[in-house]
């Protein structure tokens, strides 16, 4: 972690990691800082790039899309411009939430968002079989989720 932090920038970013809607003043209150103090640490904080961005976490179940699926994938050695073609479609499956390059046996980590195993078989078939290089798809059928946060740990332990 940067040395650059003080412990009330790092108190600033764990609650914005929990709730980024808050109000300067809410902030403020719970850092224990005035509003204008907060603001300026804040705005500080987004523009050295520690906020990425802010978003709104949805409930999937809502959606109909409450299981995931992790999937590996064994790829055939791809040329510089099928490398960028795959990571291009990719980025173009919504239902794909993650994807990383791996070490190992397999090539690339993706976690799929499914509203069906039957959605899942042609999804398979249709698209991740079709994907430049991909010549084998393992697939981990998640039961139940134990932990799931966004939050960066951000104090040393």
């Amino acid at each position: 972690m940067p040395d650059e932090l003080s412990s009330i920038d790092i108190r600033i970013l764990e609650q914005v990691q929990q709730d980024c809607s808050l109000s300067t003043n809410d902030l403020a209150d719970r850092v224990g800082l005035s509003q204008s103090p907060c603001w300026r640490r804040l705005q500080r904080l987004r523009d050295e790039g520690y906020i990425a961005r802010q978003v709104a976490i949805l409930d999937r179940s809502k959606f109909g899309s409450d299981q995931f699926i992790f999937a590996t994938l064994k790829m055939k050695t791809l040329s510089e411009e099928q490398r960028v073609e795959f990571s291009r479609k990719i980025e173009l499956l919504p239902e794909i939430t993650e994807c990383y390059s791996i070490f190992g046996e397999r090539d690339i980590l993706i976690k799929v968002i499914v509203s069906s195993m039957e959605w899942y078989q042609k999804f398979i078939f249709k698209m991740l079989l079709r994907l430049p290089g991909v010549i084998d798809v393992q697939s981990i059928v998640a039961l139940s989720e134990m932990k799931y946060t966004t939050a960066l740990p951000l104090r040393k332990s």
